[in-house]
């Protein structure tokens, strides 16, 4: 990799305040397009439909589209993957594949994040080699059938603890946002709000006012 490609990958991270989790769909680059020049920081594909040539594919139209407007592109789950399509980095969870498995995988100059849940997750996360954790999710989420809000709490946990920069998972919208940042909260992602907007970039831009407000 080109000399430095880490450094900004980082400095990057650490500036950005809004991360879409996006699966797969027909206006993919249009939609990307859309929210980046909205002031979306980090895009990450998530798709467990797709095979591995398909999330290849997908994947490298979505990274040509975040990059093209001056972002971040982060896969979902697969290390291997996430080499494959160059992306900038790769997110796992707590049942995927262990963080160490994927920096060894991806490298030094990759973003490895991490998903959290609980305080000795969130704990254990300070010996992990990761760039970033998510907390939360802070309200049940249809993309996680099954796993129960964390609440407030455990981001005012995180936001007094947490051993790297974190995003708050979770029922993040223009309607929640206020209070998810008064919980110390500075850092987001966003689902919902913004794939099932009728209008994505108005959505984004709102996103975007309201982590301007809160400081």
């Amino acid at each position: 990799m080109n000399a430095g490609l880490g450094d900004r990958r980082r400095d990057a991270l650490r500036q950005a305040r809004l991360y879409l989790c996006t699966a797969d769909r027909p206006d993919l680059a249009e939609f990307i397009t859309a929210v980046c020049q909205a002031g979306v920081d980090i895009v990450q594909l998530r798709d467990k439909q797709l095979d591995d040539r398909g999330t290849i594919e997908r994947a490298c139209i979505a990274r040509d589209a975040a990059h093209a407007a001056g972002k971040l592109f982060v896969l979902n789950d697969r290390p291997d993957l996430a080499v494959a399509c160059q992306a900038d980095g790769v997110h796992v969870g707590q049942d995927d594949v262990p963080a160490a498995e994927a920096r060894r995988i991806v490298g030094r100059d990759a973003l490895v994040g991490l998903s959290t849940h609980t305080p000795e997750q969130l704990a254990s996360s300070a010996g992990e080699p990761v760039d970033y954790v998510s907390a939360g999710p802070v309200e049940p989420t249809p993309t996680k059938p099954g796993r129960p809000g964390t609440g407030l709490d455990y981001i005012r946990l995180a936001a007094e603890r947490s051993p790297h920069p974190f995003f708050v998972t979770g029922g993040v919208a223009p309607a929640t946002l206020p209070a998810i940042a008064a919980a110390g909260a500075i850092r987001f992602v966003v689902v919902r709000a913004l794939t099932e907007a009728v209008d994505p970039a108005a959505v984004a831009t709102e996103l975007r006012r309201l982590l301007d407000d809160a400081g």
